[in-house]
């Protein structure tokens, strides 16, 4: 019995019975105190191996798997171990030994004490259905509400775990490029196009983001092509899932007869990448001294002023000689070597943006679609996890976004979790 529940069933005044299977099934009265409580929640048996909780059979359809209870109980072995390490003498350890046990300390706890309170809602929620089971109406009330809460905490807990369990992007934490391009269609898919372009405005404005257009292809509300900087803490993992070929299929301004069309627009969203960062290792230099050519008088033509610097890695070779100074030239060779690097660095990530929308929304055709926005349904659906949102307006206003969003990334994270089993 949970303790919220116990307590509410003590506001009644009289005496009743836990429903607790086993010798602790006993009566408790109105000055009954919690801690019989404890000791009958204790008792609770524990799950047997390969094996899932009973309370989450309970509660149906469970993100985790017996294997991965498996895998978090280990987890949660070892943070016992780490916490009863960490809170004995320590006086013993380095300052470096100390810092590992500290950070490993908090890594397992990210996953393990979420994982306590499941088991504790687990068995929580056995306790509750057998409140249920006991035909006793005065129960059976309170304990259908306390289950509603109790299964809501549990899939809370789970999607808090399976976060945990997987490995973290780093480009999740950063800012986004969000491209806008109309489909198939014609004015009706420019027309939408300039409608996504501003639910995605008025959803970063709800979330608190940078919103900075890069360029805009645009006729009035028709927008053939559009390249938006989206600024922010975790910008592209909330918006990662939004790349594909969206389809609206409704009536368009255009129409006078009022047949529903389908358009297309494709989005691609992409990790805003930081600033090309060239390192210039010594090793990777040949540099070759000369003598200088052309009119410069006799001392350019007879010291080895002037400077050839070979990147080895890149083949890319540069020479200056413009000033007297061997120093001087090199100086200069050096920058313009390093504004070399840079832009193949930079032409080499731009390929690889290309390549990366290219596989995030195909050919933008009307089969290819990710999301249809159905306006005479009021409706908007995902395909890729047959989700449906009947909110048009609430999801074009920006303020309704978020619910598919958390589905994609639910469903995401599943998958990865079925991979790494």
């Amino acid at each position: 019995m949970s303790y919220s529940l116990f307590r509410r069933l003590l506001q009644r005044q009289r005496p009743v019975i836990c429903p607790i299977s086993g010798s602790f099934g006993q009566r408790f009265s109105l000055h009954s105190t919690p801690r019989i409580y404890k000791a009958a929640a204790a008792a609770a048996s524990p799950f047997a191996k390969d094996a899932l909780p009973a309370g989450s059979l309970i509660a149906g359809k469970s993100s985790l798997t017996p294997r991965i209870h498996d895998k978090l109980c280990v987890l949660k072995t070892k943070y016992d171990g780490l916490n009863e390490r960490m809170s004995g003498n320590i006086s013993d350890l380095g300052r470096d030994e100390l810092a590992k046990l500290s950070k490993d300390l908090s890594d397992t706890g990210l996953i393990v004490v979420p994982y306590k309170r499941l088991l504790e809602l687990y068995e929580e929620l056995v306790e509750l259905q057998q409140m249920i089971d006991s035909g006793d109406p005065s129960f059976r009330d309170m304990a259908l509400e306390e289950k509603q809460e109790t299964l809501d905490s549990i899939a809370a807990c789970e999607r808090e775990i399976i976060s945990g369990l997987l490995p973290k992007d780093s480009a999740e934490k950063a800012g986004a490029i969000l491209e806008i391009r109309a489909g198939t269609g014609g004015d009706e898919a420019s027309l939408f196009s300039g409608d996504l372009l501003r639910m995605y405005e008025r959803f970063a404005l709800t979330k608190g983001w940078k919103y900075r257009p890069i360029s805009l292809d645009a006729e009035g509300d028709m927008v053939k092509e559009a390249v938006v900087e989206v600024s922010g803490r975790g910008v592209f993992g909330v918006l990662m899932f939004e790349s594909g070929v969206h389809r609206v299929q409704r009536v368009p301004a255009t129409e006078s007869q009022g047949r529903i069309h389908t358009s297309t627009v494709t989005v691609a969203v992409l990790p805003q990448a930081t600033d090309v960062h060239i390192e210039i290792k010594d090793s990777d230099l040949r540099i070759d001294v000369f003598r200088a050519s052309g009119k410069g008088g006799q001392h350019v033509n007879t010291t080895d002023s002037a400077v050839r610097i070979t990147h080895i890695p890149t083949g890319i070779a540069v020479e200056n000689q413009q000033e007297r100074s061997q120093i001087r030239n090199k100086e200069k060779a050096m920058q313009i070597l390093r504004a070399r690097l840079y832009d193949r660095e930079r032409q080499k990530a731009e390929s690889q943006r290309r390549e990366s929308r290219n596989k995030l929304i195909g050919t933008g055709d009307r089969s290819e679609k990710c999301r249809t926005y159905n306006y005479a349904q009021n409706r908007v659906t995902d395909h890729r996890i047959n989700f449906s949102l009947y909110d048009l307006e609430g999801v074009m206003n920006g303020s309704s976004l978020q619910y598919i969003v958390d589905q994609l990334r639910i469903q995401n994270d599943l998958d990865e979790l079925a991979r790494m089993e």
